[in-house]
């Protein structure tokens, strides 16, 4: 992952898989996505052995430097790694392939690989809003000619970083377009704009393809996005029908490609992302359901460990 010291003891969901590993009698390693290694036909990482204390200051123990092997040395790797999706990103799902031959990598890298967050959904048009990916400004003035308000977005950005939401009167579009261009090549993303999303957005939990629970994610005021590190609040919520169907419909390929914790987006009972690469919302929805569910995602990946 990427640094664990610099995160939110109260909210990162990394932090709170290795405290929970921790007190489940589990030895922790910690290192940087660039500090992996293929030498030999081996995978090796550069990293520390640390401990966890959300009481500490700093709240992270790291003992010394070693390198370590990581299809002999690990029973569990946890591939929980920010995007940006980009060359470095693939190049970690690539080496981190040949690892899955002797340890449990969560998620699976090859579908991490193949299965980024605003592409996955893809295979789900049914399930989705009305969404166009291309490098085109006159396909995106088509497209918002048909659909009146929408949202850009770059497509392998994460945690609302670049969202804009612009009105069927916007004059921007094109200024805009230019500008993440010049930025990055890559395609962008457009959807329709849900009006729901000022009534949230939610985050639900998937474990090995079953509902975990789900969280609803409130846009403060002034905002369209909902992500929680732009000033989004958590709040409680059920389920509605739709979201179980939605789940359900996800479920088994979840779990034939070994996605096993994975966070979907639903707004107004339309799926908006899968995101398997690093998802977050757990420590919320164990304040709000005021039980132990990391216990559960550790219960099921020890019961994949025995032999």
């Amino acid at each position: 992952m990427d640094p664990i010291q610099y995160v939110d003891p109260n909210t990162d969901t990394t932090f709170r898989l290795a405290e929970e590993a921790q007190e489940r009698g589990h030895l922790l390693f910690h290192y940087l996505p660039n500090a992996l290694i293929f030498s030999e036909g081996r995978v090796f990482a550069k990293g520390h052995d640390f401990k966890v204390g959300r009481e500490n200051n700093p709240v992270t123990t790291f003992y010394d430097e070693k390198i370590i092997d990581l299809g002999k040395d690990l029973d569990v790797l946890w591939l929980r790694q920010d995007p940006p999706f980009d060359m470095n990103y693939l190049t970690t799902t690539y080496l981190l392939d040949f690892v899955c031959k002797e340890t449990l990598v969560i998620n699976k890298p090859f579908w991490v690989r193949n299965f980024p967050e605003k592409l996955f959904v893809l295979n789900y048009p049914e399930l989705m809003p009305a969404t166009i990916i291309c490098s085109s400004i006159d396909a995106i003035q088509r497209f918002r000619d048909k659909f009146g308000d929408i949202i850009l977005k770059p497509l392998y950005g994460n945690g609302g970083i670049g969202v804009f939401k612009l009105n069927y009167e916007d004059q921007n579009l094109a200024a805009l377009f230019e500008l993440f261009q010049k930025v990055s090549p890559e395609p962008l993303i457009v959807q329709e704009f849900l009006p729901e999303v000022c009534e949230g957005d939610k985050r639900i939990i998937l474990l090995n393809g079953e509902v975990l629970g789900g969280i609803n994610r409130v846009p403060k005021s002034g905002e369209i996005r909902s992500n929680l590190h732009v000033g989004g609040q958590a709040i409680k919520t059920k389920l509605s029908s739709e979201e179980i169907l939605i789940c359900e419909k996800l479920s088994q390929a979840l779990k034939d490609h070994g996605q096993i914790f994975v966070g979907i987006d639903v707004i107004g009972n339309k799926l908006t992302e899968i995101n398997v690469t690093s998802p977050t919302g757990l420590q919320e929805l164990e304040k709000f359901e005021n039980t132990n569910l990391t216990s559960k995602v550790w219960e099921l990946i020890e019961s994949k460990l025995i032999k």
